[in-house]
């Protein structure tokens, strides 16, 4: 038992000992209904590392007793999964739990896809991507996904003080904490590498009573644990620097926070994920053809893979470093979207309603809307929000060679009207 980790020995084994997603665990919530009951359907479980997913399938194992078996992405393939839905055959309920199922490729997802339609097998699948992305459309629609949510303070000290207390290792320790933000920071909101720091720590403490300070944290954190983990903090921190740099215009900050990741392998679609969203959300309509390079970048390295990919992102991360920045579509689409969340379903105008029956066309849906084309200049003044918001400005264009030009176009046909 001394070499099982702290984080394993912790884990609990009923739902109401899970501390955090309460919004799944409590009472009266479909998971734990679905759990007490045994009825419990082929899911997914999509949130950050170290935050429960785990530990949601081992009490699932626990309490509905079903035949259990467990699989990782990284180390399985087709055959394992075939061996399993085998033997699912000549059992009832069999659960089958594949963490990090986002690592799968399309064909081992496909083996599991008749079992799982048929409830040969229920289907538990954990991943830190969102599965839109990374799970098949035919898999996905035959799971309920559960989303999982972040640990804060609260919780993570509750584990803490859990462990501390009920832990039969570290109760025979004298343990005094007497501060947890160094251990909170280091773990990154990490459940399962709070636990595992907070025993490398005490454990590294020759002390008659162990004191945990901020100090002694960071000392003993730095000699034993790894400097890069891609599924910890340091994932977070450095994508995180990766991004700022990009966005500040630092071509050569950019390459070298992408060569950690890369020589921290990281996984090559994570990467040009995020570089789609960033052409978008921080270049915009500044350069179009930001978005474009980005998607086709991220097309590439699926194809290429490693060590090649690399090449390819790095093309990618200077282009867009190098790039004019604008984030008003983005700021456009929040705007818009608060706006329909304050007003609600605003009525559409008649005249850019749809008109396919007699009936409407009685009722004047459409009657009234000039088609541009029929203009000069392909366009004519006429109003297409609701009238509650008419003349209300959302894209402002931002103040750069591109968005200046637009800007132009746009005050040219509005004269004025959305404040161009």
């Amino acid at each position: 038992m001394s070499n099982t980790p702290l984080a394993e020995r912790m884990r609990p084994t009923k739902l109401e000992d899970l501390i955090g997603q309460e919004h799944l665990s409590k009472p009266n919530t479909f998971l734990y209904r679905a759990i007490k009951s045994g009825q419990v359907p082929s899911l997914i479980l999509w949130g950050p590392p170290g935050v429960g997913k785990t530990t949601i399938a081992n009490i699932i194992a626990n309490e509905i007793k079903a035949p259990f078996y467990t699989l990782s992405a990284i180390s399985s393939g087709v055959k394992d999964i075939r061996e399993v839905i085998e033997k699912a055959k000549f059992q009832m309920g069999v659960v089958l739990f594949i963490d990090e199922i986002h690592r799968f490729n399309k064909s081992q997802q496909d083996a599991l896809l008749g079992a799982v339609e048929k409830g040969v097998i229920r289907l538990i699948g954990a991943t830190t991507e969102n599965p839109s992305f990374e799970v098949n459309a035919a898999l996905l629609s035959r799971c309920q996904v559960f989303t999982l949510n972040p640990l804060g303070r609260p919780e993570l000290e509750a584990m803490i003080h859990q462990a501390l207390e009920k832990d039969i290792l570290l109760k025979k320790k004298e343990v005094e904490l007497k501060e947890t933000e160094a251990l909170l920071r280091l773990s990154g909101g990490d459940g399962r590498k709070l636990l595992n720091l907070l025993e490398i720590v005490i454990n590294g403490l020759d002390e008659d009573t162990c004191v945990i300070t901020n100090e002694k944290v960071t000392t003993i954190a730095q000699q034993k644990v790894a400097l890069y983990d891609k599924s910890g903090e340091q994932h977070y921190d450095i994508i995180s620097a990766f991004i700022k740099s990009i966005r500040g215009s630092d071509p050569n900050a950019a390459v070298y926070w992408l060569a950690r990741m890369i020589e921290g392998g990281e996984d090559v679609k994570f990467i040009a994920r995020r570089l789609v969203i960033l052409a978008s959300e921080d270049i915009g309509n500044a350069n179009p053809n930001a978005l474009l390079l980005a998607t086709n970048c991220f097309e590439a390295v699926k194809i290429i893979g490693y060590p090649e990919a690399r090449i390819i992102l790095s093309q990618c991360v200077t282009y867009l470093a190098s790039c004019p920045k604008s984030n008003a579509s983005y700021i456009a689409i929040n705007k818009a979207q608060a706006l329909v969340r304050e007003k609600g379903d605003l009525s559409v105008p008649l005249h850019l309603r749809n008109a396919p029956t007699k009936l409407m066309k009685d009722l004047n849906y459409g009657k009234e809307y000039k088609y541009s084309h029929d203009y000069e200049g392909n366009f004519v003044a006429q109003e297409y929000l609701p009238d509650e918001i008419k003349n209300l400005k959302l894209y402002e264009p931002g103040n750069n060679a591109r968005e200046n030009e637009l800007r132009k176009y746009l005050n040219s046909r509005w004269k004025g009207k959305y404040g161009y």
